[in-house]
């Protein structure tokens, strides 16, 4: 990148196979698997996971056993990868239309279409707005694209590919097995304990009563839980490291051991009198999860906003840098006309500008119908066009600084929704039809924002390689297509699966999907007045303070507490086994290209675990849907068992990694997981 001329990998004058069938259906096939493990992954713990590396390696391991080219296995890592960016903007959006009550059911009749039209417009505009971007941004020496050079290194070292995925596929395996087992209920994957709070919270009440006050006996309880014994979760806290793990849980920690006992310990006897006669423990269980409902949740709202806030406030340079080269595109004299050389051929701007006035033209029918109104319609895809553009720039951008794992789609798509759902406030539009208006404009721009940035990475990885900009185009646009056609099937099946289950569907603790349940109560709070703004305000208070103590991140606290503290307290786990590893790695005298192994190595496991966890998880909610609940083998299953699981997992994630450490001789392969 520092010389004057950039050579790619594949010379620009070789004539090499790309755009084959055989790619494209790979890439289709792990667009689609990949892209279902991530909705599953982030509606139960608001979390996705990068479908980069897994797809490269699985590219790889199949493509060479074939013959295929450098070039077939970029091709199909890029639709691979493309699935998890359509997922994140399902999962963040969809579910907020149900949990605020904007569409009736989730059936396919009616929300089959509605869905699929929102991500199909959202791909396309994230694929052709970043279209318009992409040679001003691939190009700029000063982008590092940490993920993309990476990525690029991985397809390099070929040769290896087919031994690192043994450890992705393996321990899919393994993930699959251990879900199965705690979803047949050999083992309990949860265990919920009760903490007794009454007797404190009776004393400190009577200290502020007369002398001659009656004592008041609350026998309150408030509950605390045990890590989920989930591969996924596990596998998520070793992929995002301990420094991280240990905010998210710093989150749930925060609601469970501060901030719920204090509301017991406070309202007991006024909570105890709502309680029938001799009530049990269970009835206090039901409390402490409404108190941790309905008043610490929208606290948590408060943070996220803030951390939302924040992240883009210290990114505000590269933003604005961002968009100022986006905009000197536009201007620039000339189309970007097909060149000779194969590495500069790519869609021309008149076709971009062109299919980008069609899609708007579609966007504007579908608002006026989902809003019930012209105007509001019109309004929410001018926005969106607008916005839209905007946060696809800064996402692009935010990926070639940081990548597309850390790109803060989630808080773009915050700002989005609550520019919007003033803007339409503004012109008296009120009631279920804003509120959908609003969750229209955020689901397009979420899907589009993350779409662009996982683009820009791929067209950066194309670009080192020497792939074809227009055959990486085409097949984005192939990809997300179909993608987006399928992708509502895998939420229909876990929504109606956690109602057959005994579940709610979205927002259940088991389903919790914390980012759609942020766009609704937004939405609602903002249009349709439904918000708690004192909580609020005590969480975005919450959230400066956490500023003010420098908190690394706000909005992974906040995420934490909004999540059951089972889910974070596992992410933790998962964060403590990768420090274990690390830790191990340099005890035993690991030299740098060791430990490199050793890191990548342990991510694929991880990958493998989150991966093989998120099949069956589909594979139940699927079977629930249609047959019920599924009958456990054991009537009383033990917790205790589940550590065995657990330890298991230990094992995998530590063991593994380690035993491939490599020599000290050997060279250290691409840093493909930092």
């Amino acid at each position: 990148m520092s010389e004057n001329k950039h050579r790619p990998f594949v010379p620009e004058d070789m004539k090499m196979q790309e755009f084959t069938l055989r790619a494209v259906i790979l890439g289709i096939a792990m667009t689609l698997v990949l892209g279902m493990a991530n909705a599953y992954l982030g509606l139960k713990a608001g979390i996705t996971i990068a479908a980069t590396y897994p797809a490269a390696v699985v590219s790889m391991a199949v493509l060479r056993r074939m013959k295929g080219t450098i070039l077939e296995e970029n091709l199909a890592r890029t639709a691979g990868s493309i699935g998890e960016s359509v997922a994140a903007g399902a999962i963040f959006t969809l579910p907020a239309f149900v949990m605020s009550r904007s569409w009736a059911s989730f059936d396919p009749k009616d929300a089959y279409w509605k869905s699929t039209a929102l991500m199909v417009i959202g791909s396309f505009l994230g694929v052709l707005f970043v279209s318009l971007v992409r040679r001003v941004m691939v190009e700029d020496p000063e982008l590092p694209f940490p993920e993309s050079v990476a990525a690029a290194e991985i397809h390099k070292a070929g040769q290896r590919g087919g031994a690192a995925a043994k450890f992705l596929f393996y321990n899919m395996g393994l993930g699959a097995l251990l879900q199965l087992l705690a979803e047949f209920r050999v083992f309990l994957p949860d265990r919920d304990f009760l903490m007794r709070v009454g007797s404190i919270g009776s004393s400190f009440v009577r200290l502020g009563a007369a002398q001659n006050a009656p004592r008041v006996s609350t026998g309150g309880l408030t509950m605390m839980s045990a890590p989920t014994i989930s591969p996924a979760y596990v596998g998520v806290g070793y992929i995002i490291g301990p420094k991280l793990a240990s905010l998210n849980f710093a989150g749930g920690v925060l609601a469970w051991g501060l901030m719920v006992p204090l509301l017991l310990y406070f309202l007991g006897p006024q909570l105890q009198a709502t309680l029938p006669a001799g009530s049990g423990e269970d009835a206090w269980e039901g409390l402490a999860t409404s108190v941790w409902r309905f008043i610490v949740r929208p606290i948590a709202v408060g943070g996220m906003l803030v951390g939302a806030a924040y992240t883009l406030f210290r990114m505000r340079k590269n933003l604005a840098a961002g968009l100022g080269k986006a905009f000197a595109e536009l201007r620039a004299d000339g189309a970007a006309a097909p060149e000779a050389k194969r590495t500069e051929q790519y869609m021309k701007s008149k076709t971009v500008f062109g299919m980008i006035a069609v899609v708007f033209a579609l966007m504007t029918v579908l608002y006026i119908y989902l809003a019930g109104g012209v105007g509001a319609g019109i309004l929410a895809a001018v926005v969106m066009l607008l916005v839209g553009f905007f946060f696809a720039t800064i996402s692009g951008y935010l990926v070639g600084v940081i990548g597309s794992t850390n790109n803060p789609i989630s808080g773009l798509t915050l700002s989005t929704l609550i520019i919007a759902a003033l803007l339409l406030v503004t012109i008296g539009v009120s009631g279920t039809g804003g509120v959908v208006a609003v969750l229209g404009v955020a689901a397009v721009v979420c899907v589009s924002s993350a779409v662009a940035g996982e683009l820009l990475q791929d067209f950066k990885v194309g670009y080192l390689l020497g792939g074809t900009p227009r055959t990486i185009q085409i097949v984005e646009l192939i990809a997300v297509t179909v993608a987006a056609l399928v992708m509502y099937f895998p939420l229909l099946m876990l929504h109606e699966g956690n109602k057959a289950d005994g579940g709610i569907g979205f927002g259940d603790r088991r389903l919790a999907a914390p980012q759609a349940g942020l766009m609704a109560m937004l939405a609602q709070g903002i249009v349709g007045g439904e918000m708690a703004w004192p909580l609020v305000g005590v969480g975005i208070l919450m959230g400066i303070a956490m500023i003010m103590v420098q908190v690394r991140s706000p909005m992974l606290v906040a995420v934490g507490m909004y999540l059951p503290v089972a889910t974070t307290f596992a992410i933790f786990v998962g964060g403590l086994i990768r420090w274990f590893t690390d830790t191990l790695a340099e005890r035993r005298g690991y030299n740098e290209a060791q430990r490199a192994r050793v890191e990548n190595v342990g991510i694929l496991a991880a990958s493998g675990l989150i991966a093989g966890e998120a099949m069956v998880g589909l594979v139940k909610a699927t079977y629930n849907f249609a047959k019920g609940p599924i009958e456990p083998l054991l009537a009383n299953p033990s917790y205790w068992a589940g550590l065995v699981a657990l330890a298991i997992i230990v094992v995998a994630l530590v063991r593994t990694p380690l035993a491939n450490a490599g020599r000290p001789d050997e060279p250290a392969p691409p840093a493909a997981m930092m």
